[in-house]
């Protein structure tokens, strides 16, 4: 399948999202390898280069699409469509693209990420997950330590599921300094640097191709300003400037996606299969027909939740972190629920490793442990509402 090549707009391109949904038609062909084997997708991400997606929101000044968190989230839902875990490695990569060049990064440092980014399709996460801490968003100083050197900093440490481990060019790594009053921040390091290893650790239920494995940190060094941006504790926002909406629309259009690969297999499998006793496919009976304007509900209410909050942001329309958290908990929750719905219509069927309703299954569930996570975001938002 050829897919057509998406340039930034001032190529006068096709629309990007479209571009997503005929890439998604090729990912859906390999998902099912990927699940097996928990391999990477590296041929999914040089797709996503080759079509130009890869800097979709890096600033257009900086030679990126320039594209806002609706055109975003409308990508990723496509990419999901087709692949779930490709979407994931990608929303991490449009989070850091966009919100940068915002941030109190060193400007020539972010030029060199979202440089890499156009040129090679090189990618970008943030490390930030311990064993000991779990994730920063719950309080806590990083095990992860960088030493001050005479040239540098040495940063040693060991983070968990690192998303995208395997096919990242950069790693904003959390980790705080041996100063007698530690600041804690990302430290921007290569994947190349001599004493970064992989210990290949992810093998999870769903989202298996992610490659989020183990990352060890052994007297790594870095040049002096690739501290780009430490603070001490207390000048921290949950998720930084900028970041919290990303984090909570695109896994909710991640998940949405899910949800409608799972919906499109389930309504060929009710056209197609036709029970002797019924004489008809099982689409023509009313409590099927009636189980499925169920699973559409819950999927139009996504949709638009997503898109009405992408636009606000994008608009500069006041948009709080707990809603940005509350929007992420109910569209996971009701992408879940109506993958659920889908497997009670298909009995054995929907639960055979044959058929990809299993799969979807399988990677909707993920979607609770994202961060941030349910139980945070309704204590943060009922906290608000009582004022406290």
């Amino acid at each position: 399948m050829t897919v057509t090549p998406f340039r930034p707009r001032s190529a006068a391109a096709p629309n990007p999202v479209a571009t997503a949904a005929e890439l998604a038609a090729v990912f859906a062909e390999t998902a099912g390898d990927y699940d097996a084997s928990a391999a990477f997708p590296f041929a999914n991400i040089r797709l996503l280069h080759e079509a130009g997606l890869a800097a979709l929101t890096a600033p257009v000044e900086l030679g990126g699409g320039g594209a806002g968190l609706a055109e975003a989230s409308e990508v990723i839902r496509e990419i999901a469509r087709g692949e779930a875990s490709t979407a994931l490695i990608l929303i991490m990569q449009y989070i850091n693209l966009a919100t940068l060049p915002k941030g109190r990064w060193p400007a020539h440092l972010a030029r060199k990420v979202i440089g890499d980014a156009v040129e090679n399709g090189a990618l970008i996460n943030a490390f930030r997950v311990e064993p000991e801490l779990g994730t920063p968003l719950r309080g806590g100083l990083p095990a992860t330590v960088a030493r001050r050197t005479a040239d540098g900093w040495s940063i040693s440490g060991r983070k968990i599921y690192s998303t995208g481990a395997e096919g990242l060019t950069w790693a904003i790594v959390w980790a705080r300094t041996d100063e007698a009053e530690p600041r804690v921040g990302g430290f921007l390091v290569p994947l190349s640097a001599p004493g970064l290893r992989i210990e290949k650790s992810w093998n999870p239920l769903g989202m298996r191709a992610t490659g989020s494995h183990d990352v060890v940190l052994e007297d790594v060094w870095v040049p002096l300003d690739h501290a780009a941006d430490i603070r001490h504790p207390s000048e921290w926002e949950p998720r930084g400037e900028g970041q919290a909406a990303w984090f909570g629309m695109l896994p909710g259009a991640l998940y949405t996606g899910v949800t409608e690969a799972a919906r499109d297999w389930l309504v060929g499998f009710l056209k197609e299969r036709v029970p002797t006793n019924l004489g008809q496919s099982l689409a023509t009976v009313p409590r099927i027909q009636q189980a499925v304007g169920e699973i559409e509900e819950l999927i139009a209410v996504n949709r638009r939740l997503i898109a009405s909050a992408a636009r606000d942001v994008d608009e500069g329309r006041p948009f709080t972190l707990s809603e940005a958290g509350l929007i992420k908990v109910v569209a996971t929750e009701n992408a879940i629920a109506a993958v659920e719905k889908a497997l009670k219509l298909t009995g054995n069927h929907g639960i055979s490793r044959d058929n990809p309703l299993e799969r979807h299954h399988r990677d909707v569930l993920c979607g609770r442990i994202h961060s941030p996570q349910e139980d945070t975001v309704r204590l943060s938002a009922g906290k608000h509402a009582l004022g406290i």
